[in-house]
C-alpha cells in the first residue's frame, strides 16, 4: 500500500512539473536594455527642431548622430557599440526620441539600417584597446596634437579631419559591415571620445567631426531670403555707383565665376570645391558630367577596366566624339579622398610635357545611387606599362634601341617635373607600372597621387614616406627627408630593371631577400658591368654604350644622397658622350654576407671599373680611412651641418666629397 502511494505522488510530481511553461528560445535570449545615452543629442537639438526635410537628408542626420551617441558610449565605456542582444532595444530608444521631433519616420525601414549594424563596424574592432592596438602611438598623438583644442572653428577642424582622413586611409583600410560605424566613421568616433577634451556632445565637436548642425535644418528658406534681401540691397547702390559697360562688365565676370564656382563645388565638400577652383581658372580642363562618363565607359562595365590602384580602378572609356581615354575613378570618397582627387588634379594640371600623362578633365557630381563620384580623365596610352613589357607575358624581349627610347624619355619627364614645373615637383613613387608606354614606345610618367610641390629656397621635405617597397631612396625611408633626388634613385632602380629584365626586390638562396641595385654593383665593382644587361636582349648597342647606361643606373641609386646626379645631368649624359663621374664606394648592404663585409674592410683608396673589353675606364672612390687632421675638412660637406644627426651626416659625407666635381661639369 505505501508503494502504491508513493508512486502515486511521483505521478502527481511530474504532472505538476509539465503544467509549468516552458521558457521559448526567443525568451531565453531576450533582449537587454540599451545602453547608449541618445538623451546627449536633445542638447544639441533645438526646441523648434520639428520641421519637413526629405529622407535622404534626415537619414543622413540621423546616422551621424547614431555615430555621435556610440562616440559618447566609447567614452563611457571603452566599446564602440553596444553588446549584440542589446541591438533591438538601442533601435527602439532611438525610433522613441526620433518620434518627439519627425513623428511616422521609421529608422531602419526609410534609412535600409539592418538591426545588427549598431553593434558590427570596422575591421571587427569593437573596443577602444583593439583600436589602439592597430593605430600606432604616433599616429594617435597626431591625432590628439591636431583634435585637442575647440573645433568649431574652420581652421581647427580642417587640421583635425585632414588628421584623421590620413589615419583612415593609412591603417582602417579593411572590411567594414553596413555604414553605422564604418571604418570612415571610425577615426571620427575615437578623436571625439577621447582625443578632444570637449567630448563629443560639444556643439563645435559635433559640427566638425560628425556634420552635426541642427540649426541649419529647416533654415534654408530663411537664409535665402536673407541672401535674396542683401544682394538686392548691394545691386541696388551698384547702379547707382557704376556706369554703363563697366557695371555690366563687371557683373558678367562675377557671374561667371559663380558659376564657375558653382559647377566645381557642386555638392562636394567646400575644401574640395575651392581647389578645383583655383585649379580650373585659364586652363583647358574639361567638366564631365556624370552621365558622359558613364556612357563613355558603358556604365563603368568590368570588361572597361585596364587597371586598378591603390585609390582606385581605371577604366578605358571613348567619348561621343570618338576620342578613347583612360578614366581613373576614386574608390571610397570621402574627406581623404577628396584631398587625394584635388592634389592629383592640381599636379596633372600644372605640367605639360611629351614624356607626362595628359590631363583632359575631370568628373565630380554626387547621385542618389552612386553616392560621391570622384574621376580624373586623362589621354589614353594603349601600349600598357614598362612593367607589362619587361615583366608581364611577351613575344620577345624589347630591343635595345626602345630601352634606349624609354630611359631617355623617363629621365626627360622627371627633368621637367624637378626644374621646369613651377613651383618642382617629387613624384614619390616611380616605378615600372607608373611608366607607360604609347604605341611609340614614347615614355609617359604617370600617376601623381603622391606628389609633392617643393617650395623654392627649401632643399629637402619632411614627410609622411610614401612609395613602393625597392623603389624608395634610403634617406627618405630611414628619415623621412624628401628631395629631387629621392626621385633620382628611384628611375635608377627603374633603369636597372629595363636593362636587367630583372624586379627591383630578388629572392636569392634560402629566400634570402637582396635588392636589384646591390646586386647590380656587385658585378660594376667587379669590372663586369656588361652582365647586368638581360641575356638575350635583341639588337644590342655597342658596348660602350651599354655599360654607360649600366653606370648611370648605378650612380643614380647609390645610396648616398650626393653620390646621385640630378635628372638635368641625366638626360646630358644620355644624349651627349659625356663620361660618367666617379661612383664613390657604397656603404654595406643591410642584407650583406660575410665575405662582402671582409672584402669591404680588405677595400682602401681608389679602384678602377674597367670593362672586360678593356675599353673606357671608369673609376669608383673608397672611402678615405679615418683621419683626424681631416675631420675639419670633410665635415663641411655634410649635409645641415650639425642640425642633422651623427648617423645622417656619415650617409651624406662621402657623396659630396668624391662625386661633386664630376657633377658639377655636367652642369
Amino acid at each position: 500500500m505505501s508503494r502504491v502511494c508513493f508512486f502515486f505522488l511521483v505521478f502527481q510530481s511530474l504532472l505538476l512539473l509539465l503544467s509549468f511553461p516552458v521558457p521559448s528560445l526567443s525568451q531565453q535570449n531576450a533582449t537587454v536594455s540599451c545602453p547608449l545615452n541618445f538623451t546627449v543629442l536633445r542638447q544639441l537639438i533645438p526646441n523648434d527642431g520639428r520641421t519637413k526635410v526629405d529622407v535622404r537628408t534626415m537619414c543622413r542626420y540621423v546616422l551621424q548622430s547614431l555615430r555621435l551617441v556610440k562616440s559618447n558610449y566609447l567614452q563611457l565605456s571603452g566599446n564602440f557599440g553596444p553588446p549584440p542582444n542589446a541591438s533591438e532595444s538601442c533601435w527602439s530608444a532611438y525610433q522613441d526620441l526620433m518620434n518627439e521631433y519627425i513623428p511616422n519616420f521609421d529608422i531602419r525601414s526609410s534609412c535600409g539600417f539592418n538591426t545588427s549594424w549598431i553593434y558590427e563596424g570596422c575591421m571587427n574592432i569593437t573596443t577602444r584597446a583593439e583600436f589602439e592596438a592597430v593605430v600606432p602611438n604616433s599616429m594617435i598623438s597626431s591625432i590628439v596634437d591636431n583634435c585637442n583644442q575647440s573645433l568649431d572653428n574652420g581652421s581647427p577642424c580642417a587640421s583635425c579631419t585632414t588628421s584623421l582622413s590620413n589615419l583612415q586611409a593609412s591603417y582602417l583600410t579593411g572590411s567594414s559591415i553596413g555604414n553605422v560605424s564604418d571604418c570612415t566613421a571610425f577615426p571620427s568616433i575615437y578623436a571625439a571620445a577621447f582625443a578632444n577634451y570637449l567630448g563629443p556632445s560639444n556643439i563645435g565637436t559635433a559640427r566638425c567631426l560628425f556634420s552635426l548642425d541642427f540649426t541649419s535644418i529647416g533654415s534654408s528658406k530663411k537664409t535665402k531670403k536673407k541672401v535674396i534681401l542683401v544682394v538686392g540691397i548691394s545691386c541696388g547702390f551698384g547702379l547707382l555707383l557704376i556706369i554703363g559697360g563697366s557695371w555690366w562688365y563687371w557683373r558678367k565676370h562675377r557671374q561667371s565665376k559663380m558659376k564657375r564656382s558653382k559647377k566645381f563645388m557642386g555638392r562636394s565638400d567646400r575644401g574640395l570645391g575651392s581647389a578645383l577652383e583655383s585649379i580650373g581658372g585659364g586652363s583647358s580642363l574639361v567638366n564631365f558630367s556624370f552621365d558622359v562618363i558613364k556612357k563613355a565607359t558603358r556604365n563603368f562595365s568590368r570588361d572597361n577596366i585596364i587597371g586598378r590602384g591603390g585609390y582606385g580602378n581605371v577604366y578605358k572609356g571613348i567619348l561621343e566624339d570618338g576620342t578613347e581615354v583612360a578614366l581613373k575613378r576614386f574608390k571610397n570618397c570621402s574627406a581623404a579622398g577628396d584631398a587625394n582627387f584635388a592634389h592629383e588634379v592640381e599636379v596633372i594640371a600644372s605640367v605639360r610635357h611629351v614624356n607626362l600623362l595628359a590631363l583632359r578633365g575631370y568628373c565630380i557630381a554626387t547621385t542618389p545611387m552612386e553616392g560621391h563620384q570622384r574621376i580624373i580623365v586623362c589621354d589614353l596610352v594603349k601600349n600598357g606599362s614598362l612593367y607589362d613589357h619587361v615583366f608581364g607575358p611577351r613575344e620577345k624581349k624589347l630591343s635595345w634601341s626602345i630601352r634606349q627610347k624609354i630611359a631617355l624619355g623617363t629621365a626627360r619627364g622627371l627633368a621637367y617635373l624637378h626644374y621646369g614645373a613651377q613651383p618642382a615637383i617629387i613624384h614619390r613613387d616611380i616605378k615600372a607600372n607608373n611608366i607607360l608606354l604609347d604605341e611609340e614606345f614614347e615614355a609617359k610618367v604617370a600617376d601623381f597621387g603622391l606628389a609633392k610641390f617643393t617650395p623654392e629656397g627649401i632643399s629637402h621635405l619632411s614627410t609622411r614616406v610614401a612609395g613602393t617597397m625597392g623603389y624608395v631612396a634610403p634617406e627618405y625611408a630611414l628619415y623621412g627627408q624628401l628631395t629631387e633626388r629621392s626621385d633620382v634613385y628611384s628611375f635608377g632602380v627603374v633603369l636597372l630593371e629595363l636593362l636587367s629584365g630583372k624586379k627591383a626586390l630578388l629572392v636569392g638562396e634560402e629566400d634570402q631577400p637582396s635588392l636589384v641595385t646591390d646586386w647590380a654593383w656587385s658585378l660594376v665593382r667587379n669590372g663586369r658591368a656588361l652582365d647586368v644587361i638581360e641575356d638575350g636582349m635583341p639588337d644590342k648597342g655597342a658596348p660602350e654604350l651599354l655599360e654607360k647606361y649600366v653606370l648611370v643606373a648605378v650612380l643614380c641609386s647609390h645610396p648616398q644622397l650626393y653620390a646621385r646626379p640630378t635628372m638635368d645631368q641625366v638626360v646630358k649624359m644620355f644624349e651627349t658622350d659625356m663620361s660618367v663621374p666617379s661612383i664613390p664606394e657604397r656603404p654595406i648592404s643591410i642584407v650583406a654576407t660575410m665575405d662582402d663585409i671582409e672584402r669591404s674592410v680588405s677595400t682602401s683608396g681608389s679602384s678602377v671599373l674597367v670593362s672586360p673589353k678593356g675599353y673606357h675606364p671608369y673609376t669608383f672612390e673608397s672611402d678615405h680611412p679615418y683621419d683626424p687632421k681631416e675631420e675639419g675638412q670633410t665635415s663641411g660637406s655634410r649635409i645641415e651641418g650639425t642640425s642633422q644627426s651623427q648617423s645622417q651626416s656619415d650617409w651624406a659625407s662621402s657623396g659630396s666629397n668624391t662625386v661633386g666635381g664630376g657633377l658639377n661639369n655636367l652642369i
